[in-house]
C-alpha cells in the first residue's frame, strides 16, 4: 500500500483509538469499552467460574473478564489440531493515575479537599492546574439489600490541584519543581461552607451513578484529565491523549484480533489479554503476575482436545506465543543524549521491538526474528530500543509470562511523554502496528512451525 494510502487509513485507526480512550477514564471502562468492539463483532460471553465444555467450539470467538478490569478474548481456528498453540497479544488496561483514598474527605484553610493515592510511576507534577474529572466503579445496596457493581463516570471537571504562585515560591524556574505527594498532591473540591458536610464528594459521584451516597459501600475510583484527545501537528502527524500507556496498545490489538481474517482454515487460537495492575507490578488478581494467562490456555487446551491429560495442556503451552505490547520510548528532540545512539526509535517510523541484556524485556534471537520476518513478508518497518548501560530499564509483563514458558518477543509503539497526565505518540503507527498485529493472527503460525524445528 502506497504511504499516502497507509496514512489515511491510519488517521481512520487513530479516529476510533480517540472515541475509545476518551470513553475509558478507568480500567473497567477500558474493559467495558473493549466488550462493546467484541460484542459487536460476534464474540460471546464467557465466565470463568462456569463449565465452557458444552460452549467453547473451532470456529468460535469469545471473551471473558475478570475483576471487571482484565479481559480475556480468544478466537478458536475452525481447523483446530490439539495441542496447537495460541497466539497471544498481552497488553494493560491501566495507567499512573491518583487514586481515591477510602475516606477521601479532608479540608484546609476555607478548602474541602479529596485525599488521593498515587499508583504507579507518574510524572505527578503534570497534574497540576489541570480540570479534573473522576471515574472507576461503585459497590452499591439496591433498595432489595443486594450488592450490585457499577461503573460510574463523572464527566466534569470537579477537582484540580492548584499549583503555588511562583511569587511564593521563587525558585521553581531553578531548583525545580518540588512537592510533598502526601500534603501538596491534594485536589480540592469545593469550597467550606457552613452547614454542609464533607461528604459532597461522595455525594457527587454517587448522583452520577443514580443512588444517594448512603448506599455506596465500597469504590475503586480514579482521577483523570478532563481534556479530550486530539490529533494535532501541522500535518495532522500525532495523536495527544491521555493513557496511550497502554491502551493504544490495547485497542490495536483489539481492532487487529476483530479484523483478522483466515479463522476457517486457522489450526490454532488467537487471543488477545488485556491486563489490569501492570504499572505496580502485576501481582494482583487482576495482573498479569496472577494465573490468568496459564490458565485460559490449560482450560482451552483440555476443553478443545476433550482430552484431561496434563500433557495436553503442557504441549499447548509450549506451542504457544506471546507478543506483550506495550509503549516504546521515542527520541526526544530535546534530550536525544538520553537514548543508546544506536537504538534512537523515532514516531512514525514504525513499531520497536524492545530488548534488554537483563530481561527486564523478554525478546531473545528467536523471538525477535520470528516477528522481524512477519513484518518483512508485509513490507512493515521494524525499530529497536534498548536502554543506555549508564540507564536504568523499564519492564513489562513479557518477562513474568516468558518465565512461566511461555515464548515472548516485548515491541510497543514509540511515544514521548511516557507517563505525563497528557502523552504523544504517532498517527502513523498506529497502521503499522495493527497491521503487524493482524498479520500476526493472520500468517505467524506458519512462520512459528519452521522456526521451531531449530529452536527449542
Amino acid at each position: 500500500m502506497a504511504m499516502n494510502g497507509r496514512m489515511m487509513e491510519a488517521k481512520g485507526i487513530a479516529q476510533r483509538f480517540l472515541q475509545y480512550v476518551d470513553q475509558s477514564p478507568s480500567p473497567f471502562h477500558a474493559v467495558e469499552e473493549a466488550v462493546k468492539i467484541l460484542a459487536g463483532s460476534g464474540y460471546s460471553k464467557l465466565r470463568e467460574d462456569e463449565p465452557w465444555m458444552a460452549t467453547v467450539k473451532p470456529g468460535g470467538k469469545y471473551y471473558y473478564t475478570r475483576n471487571g478490569s482484565t479481559l480475556v478474548a480468544f478466537a478458536v481456528g475452525e481447523q483446530y489440531k490439539s495441542p496447537n498453540g495460541f497466539r497471544i497479544i498481552g497488553a494493560h488496561t491501566d495507567s499512573p493515575v491518583l487514586t481515591v483514598k477510602p475516606r477521601p474527605a479532608c479540608k484546609a484553610e476555607g478548602y474541602l479537599k479529596v485525599g488521593v493515592q498515587v499508583y504507579g510511576g507518574g510524572q505527578w507534577c503534570t497534574w497540576f492546574d489541570r480540570d479534573l474529572k473522576v471515574a472507576g466503579r461503585l459497590v452499591v445496596r439496591g433498595e432489595d439489600g443486594v450488592l450490585r457493581q457499577r461503573l460510574v463516570h463523572v464527566p466534569r471537571p470537579i477537582l484540580r490541584v492548584p499549583t503555588l504562585a511562583i511569587h511564593l515560591n521563587r525558585g521553581l524556574n531553578t531548583e525545580g519543581f518540588k512537592f510533598d505527594l502526601e500534603k501538596e498532591l491534594v485536589p480540592v473540591i469545593a469550597a467550606e461552607l457552613e452547614g454542609q458536610g464533607e461528604g459532597i464528594f461522595l455525594e457527587a459521584v454517587a448522583a452520577e451513578a443514580g443512588v444517594t451516597a448512603e448506599q455506596v459501600v465500597d469504590f475503586d475510583l480514579v482521577l483523570a484529565d478532563c481534556q479530550p484527545s486530539a490529533i494535532g501537528g501541522a500535518r495532522e502527524d500525532y495523536i495527544f491523549a491521555p493513557r496511550l500507556d497502554n491502551l493504544m496498545s490495547s485497542f490495536l490489538s483489539l481492532e487487529a484480533m476483530v479484523e483478522a481474517g483466515g479463522l476457517a482454515d486457522d489450526t490454532g487460537v488467537r487471543m488477545c489479554v488485556l491486563f489490569d495492575n501492570e504499572e505496580v507490578g502485576s501481582t494482583s488478581y487482576a495482573g498479569a503476575n496472577s494465573d490468568i494467562v496459564e490458565r485460559a490456555i490449560r482450560r482451552l487446551a483440555v476443553t478443545l482436545a476433550g482430552d484431561a491429560s496434563p500433557e495436553t495442556a503442557d504441549l499447548a503451552f509450549k506451542n504457544s506465543f506471546l507478543i506483550s505490547a506495550d509503549m516504546a520510548h521515542a527520541v526526544h528532540p530535546n534530550y536525544a543524549a538520553r537514548h543508546e545512539s544506536q537504538h534512537k526509535p523515532q514516531i512514525g517510523q514504525g513499531l520497536v521491538i524492545k530488548t534488554n541484556a537483563n530481561q527486564r524485556y523478554a525478546t531473545n534471537a528467536s523471538t525477535g526474528a520470528a516477528l522481524r520476518e512477519l513484518a518483512r513478508r508485509r513490507d512493515l518497518p521494524i525499530q529497536d530500543f534498548c536502554v543506555k548501560n549508564s540507564s536504568g530499564c523499564g519492564s513489562t509483563i513479557g518477562p513474568m509470562l516468558s518465565s512461566r514458558g511461555l515464548r515472548t518477543v516485548d515491541v510497543g509503539q514509540p511515544q514521548l511523554s511516557m507517563h505525563s497526565i497528557r502523552e504523544m505518540c504517532g498517527v502513523l503507527d498506529t497502521y503499522y502496528c495493527r497491521s503487524l498485529f493482524k498479520a500476526f493472527y493472520e500468517e505467524f503460525e506458519s512462520i512459528d512451525r519452521e522456526l521451531r524445528k531449530t529452536v527449542d
